[in-house]
């Protein structure tokens, strides 16, 4: 499962969930309607602070493969210039 799916249902969960438990706590509709815009707020502040986590992850994985395969490339160069000198 990638991580984008994973998140997704893990927001779309978390979003469902919470919002049955605001219609089926006993509040007025205008309190419900309050709490309901604050954590979808919240919910959004949380959101963008995930995704650029994941992002900046995702960039630290891809610049150490980058580096390693830039060895690795380095590497097969010189096997092929001693051979070629040999």
């Amino acid at each position: 499962m990638s991580i984008g799916k994973f998140l997704t249902g893990f927001l779309v969960g978390s979003a469902v969930g919470g919002i049955v438990g605001l219609l089926l706590a006993p509040s007025s509709g205008e309190d419900t309607r309050e709490i309901i815009a604050e954590k979808s707020k919240e919910m959004y502040r949380n959101t963008g602070d995930s995704v650029k986590e994941i992002q900046c992850r995702a960039n630290e994985v891809i610049e150490d493969i980058q580096k390693k395969g830039d060895e690795l490339l380095s590497k097969i160069q010189d096997v092929i210039k001693k051979e070629q000198h040999s």
